[in-house]
């Protein structure tokens, strides 16, 4: 015991830099994981506070699961939910390392600041305010493509009544918001690459394209294969602002708009079942939780060297 105190003493100022995030996890992350018991019972307001509410709630086991998978849109749902997460890993990964390496290659370093912060700045706009810049395109009357359409005569859409355009407005909305900060990451890693290869390709007389090839992209590949190991985690969880608030919550896009996150809010919001909401919460973390590890096993079996654990 004295041997630990004194390691804690002598890392106390590591410890300090480290206790923030600390607090942050055990507050936000674990303590949280108690309510998980709610996805077994049928939870009932208690006058007497939250955990009386606890106690005083039957146990129905896993009766809160039945309603994610006996409804009628449990196949919807899903192939929604689990298709557009893929074409996000695999669509956001091409297009944030495209943008990464096409900024790094850029010899006005200023000029591509400028062009960062422009493709960064979506990242801090709510999904609220990005429905809006939508609307001012996609809206039947006074819409930007409507009335590019009236101009040359072709006849008008009504957007938000038809679906057959929406997993192309969703994909290319979601990646045009993540990728500046996706780049941010793998920009910071391309910076870190040692010189001295580029320039030994360029005595080789390598090109740009063969110095990307041959370096830039090998050189990512551990990152990349950490990133898409933890974007598999979340292939059962959705951006809920997207596809909710992007659509309007029109009811006629939701063949193609309907996920996970948002069947659980409008059931939870009709029917005021925390319990349902929160059996599908922990549906969520389990599934992501064996895609992960199961993601992982395979990338350690083909290189052990990039896996993450």
């Amino acid at each position: 015991m004295a041997a630990f105190w004194k390691k804690i003493v002598r890392n106390r100022a590591l410890l300090l830099l480290v206790l923030p995030g600390t607090v942050w996890f055990l507050i936000f992350a674990y303590l949280p994981m108690f309510g998980t018991v709610l996805a077994f019972k049928d939870f009932r307001i208690s006058p007497d506070g939250f955990f009386a509410s606890v106690l005083s709630s039957d146990w129905v086991g896993f009766k809160n699961f039945e309603y994610l998978f006996q409804t009628s849109d449990a196949y919807v749902i899903t192939r929604n939910t689990i298709l557009y997460n893929v074409a996000m890993i695999i669509l956001g990964l091409v297009s944030a390392v495209g943008f990464a390496v096409l900024l790094s290659e850029l010899l006005n370093k200023r000029m591509a600041k400028v062009y960062q912060t422009g493709m960064f700045l979506p990242h801090f706009l709510s999904w609220v305010i990005i429905s809006y810049f939508a609307f001012t395109f996609l809206s039947p009357d006074k819409g930007v493509l409507n009335q590019l359409a009236a101009y040359f005569g072709t006849d008008s859409v009504s957007w938000y009544s038809e679906p057959k355009y929406w997993p192309f407005i969703i994909l290319f909305v979601g990646i045009w918001k993540g990728i500046g900060y996706n780049s941010v990451i793998y920009l910071a890693a391309i910076t870190g690459i040692d010189k001295s290869y580029y320039e030994a390709a360029t005595i080789d007389g390598a090109r740009k394209w063969q110095q990307i090839r041959y370096i830039t992209l090998p050189l990512l590949r551990p990152l990349m294969i950490i990133l898409t190991i933890l974007a598999i985690g979340g292939i059962f969880r959705s951006d809920f602002g997207l596809f909710y608030q992007l659509p309007k919550d029109s009811g006629a896009l939701y063949p193609v708009t309907n996920v996970i996150d948002t069947f659980v809010y409008r059931g939870l919001m009709n029917m005021g079942d925390i319990g349902m909401s929160t059996a599908a919460g922990l549906y969520q973390s389990l599934v992501g939780l064996v895609l992960i590890l199961t993601a992982n096993y395979i990338v350690r079996k083909i290189d052990r060297d990039q896996a993450i654990f």
